[in-house]
């Protein structure tokens, strides 16, 4: 089995992965049993400065230490379970130290597929501005939908002041539900959930939408690569589907 390297941007999100991760071995190779797990962790606090003076290249640069360290404690391969820092690892530059599973690719595959024609995306408002998910999606011949500026800013709030703190409060999750209302109504047919912590907050049960779960959609991805059911994935960050 190959050893998977988790290169962690927030903790709540890594969190969930790795616990994902491990729990699919469980059920499938035996109790107790796994693939090999690395997870490295460059404290979020080191990059908040550079998200918001949108010096992407900075954060590639940090992302690329927790790469290394994944690397030199023998990971085969990674997945970052953080969806905004894909806007990061996408940017040119050297090759990272080891290849990696982008995770707006596996989420897009998935919406895929399902036949999702027009997909709602939730994350942090760096992602809902960005390009990352509207490209990934449209490759696939799938539109993706954001809220309003308004419902943007509540999304951001949450995320920032709530789930990355583990903070899941009743009145977010309805105010999450009311916006996911909104992108069924605007034509959506599933809502991808791209922040990795939204899937702690907005259950199956509760979405008004079919969800995507980015975290364990990656987590179930990257287990795939590491018992050998999956091609070992080649991206190495840079630019994908140019």
């Amino acid at each position: 089995m190959k050893h998977l390297g988790i290169l962690a941007h927030s903790a709540e999100g890594a969190a969930l992965c790795f616990r994902t991760f491990c729990r699919q071995g469980f059920a499938e190779l035996g109790p107790h049993e796994n693939p090999d797990v690395t997870l490295d962790f460059i404290a979020l606090a080191r990059s908040m400065p550079a998200w918001d003076a949108g010096e992407h290249d900075t954060i590639r640069a940090t992302l690329s230490e927790s790469a290394d360290r994944l690397a030199a404690a023998g990971a085969d391969f990674f997945v970052c379970p953080d969806n905004t820092a894909h806007m990061a690892l996408e940017r040119p530059g050297p090759g990272l130290a080891l290849p990696g599973l982008h995770i707006a690719e596996v989420v897009a595959d998935q919406a895929a597929r399902d036949g999702r024609g027009r997909v709602g995306v939730l994350g942090t408002r760096y992602l809902m501005d960005g390009p990352v998910y509207r490209e990934a999606l449209a490759r696939r011949g799938i539109a993706a939908e954001v809220p309003g500026a308004d419902d943007r800013r509540i999304v951001n709030e949450v995320i920032f002041e709530e789930l990355l703190n583990g903070i899941l409060s009743e009145r977010s999750r309805q105010e999450y539900v009311r916006i996911i209302g909104e992108l069924a109504g605007r034509g959506c047919d599933a809502v991808a959930l791209v922040c990795t912590e939204i899937p702690l907050l907005v259950t199956p049960e509760v979405s008004p939408l079919p969800t995507l779960d980015s975290t364990r959609l990656l987590a179930h991805a990257a287990f795939d690569v590491a018992v050998g059911r999956a091609e070992p994935p080649t991206w190495r960050g840079g630019p994908v589907g140019g």
